[in-house]
């Protein structure tokens, strides 16, 4: 009789084991995909949210008249959402905080559903999320000094923020940064940017 000949192939175990290996790696590949996304996101939004810091830091250069009498400095956060506000009929430095609160709200960029005007701004999708801003000024022990130490009103450093609602979770921002506190889910998904300015007295004293 000849003998048996062996049998080859896989066992079903094996063919299962397998498989799970599959997944579990696939899983993985899945989260990774997911974290890379979130934080491409998070990158484009600190993009966005330094371009409307500097864009507020060039208008103040520009118009430092207004900027050494503190007329730019903000009671409340300017932004946050909703509908555009008409900036025609401003000048100076009310054009520039109301142009800069049209473009916190989302202006530059005009969705296909929705409304982006002064009615709605449903598709206004210019900025990040929960977009807004402020600017503080340091007060008089941030101010220069004449010769004989008297302050020098106007001259101290005037600091302007750009906040927003971030994607994930992650550290509280400093204390010291103020700007749209208790506005968003937490803390840890405030994001803010800062820029500092200071405007010199030319006048000879």
């Amino acid at each position: 009789m000849r003998p048996p000949k062996s049998v080859a192939g896989f066992t079903m175990i094996e063919v299962l084991v397998t498989l799970v290996v599959i997944a579990l790696g696939l899983i993985g590949v899945i989260g990774l995909q997911a974290r890379g996304q979130q934080a491409e996101l998070e990158s484009y939004q600190r993009g966005q949210a330094l371009v409307l810091l500097q864009d507020m830091v060039d208008k103040m250069n520009t118009n430092r008249n207004d900027t050494f009498a503190g007329n730019y400095v903000t009671a409340s956060p300017v932004g946050g959402g909703g509908a555009l506000t008409n900036c025609a009929a401003l000048t100076g430095y009310r054009y520039d905080l109301c142009d800069w609160g049209n473009q916190l709200n989302g202006a530059a960029e005009v969705g296909t559903v929705g409304t982006c005007d002064t009615s709605a701004g449903t598709a206004c999708v210019g900025a990040m999320l929960g977009a807004r801003g402020c600017i503080s000024y340091g007060g008089a022990a941030t101010e220069l000094t004449t010769s004989d130490g008297t302050n020098e009103p106007g001259t101290g450093i005037y600091t302007i923020s750009v906040v927003w609602q971030g994607i994930a979770p992650t550290n509280n921002p400093p204390a010291n940064l103020t700007c749209g506190q208790n506005l968003y889910p937490s803390e840890t998904m405030r994001r803010v940017v800062t820029a500092t300015l200071r405007i010199a007295d030319l006048v000879s004293k």
